[in-house]
């Protein structure tokens, strides 16, 4: 299940993560969000232990949606080691969303692990 993060908890759930993170930025009033909400729900459950997924109030927290120039909901949010790696705006369809995933975020992510683990065999 995707968990609900606050401003307060953002650097600690975020930019310290040892995993790549999804943060969905929304609020209860968005038709749009209420639509992704069961797409997220089924992201976090699939890519348990590849990926965080986290869900943001944008109206209880307004500081992290502003720093990362969040305009419009729902905005994913994609981060690999603290940095932002990715973002979408708007909703989109389950296998949509896997794909994107799958391509800007875990594949990136998995190279740069096998990396580093060849650097440290050597």
């Amino acid at each position: 299940m995707a968990e609900q993060i606050t401003d307060a908890q953002f650097e600690s759930k975020v930019y310290h993560a040892e995993l790549p993170v999804l943060v969905d930025f929304w609020a209860p009033w968005c038709g749009p969000c209420r639509g992704l909400a069961p797409v997220i729900e089924e992201i976090s459950q699939e890519f348990s232990g590849r990926l965080l997924v986290y869900k943001m109030n944008v109206d209880e927290n307004p500081i992290s949606p502003a720093k990362f120039n969040v305009q419009a909901i729902p905005t994913l949010v994609f981060f690999k080691n603290g940095e932002i790696c990715g973002k979408h705006t708007g909703s989109l369809s389950s296998n949509d969303l896997k794909e994107l995933i799958n391509t800007k975020v875990l594949t990136a992510w998995v190279s740069t692990v096998s990396l580093l683990a060849k650097d440290l065999q050597e």
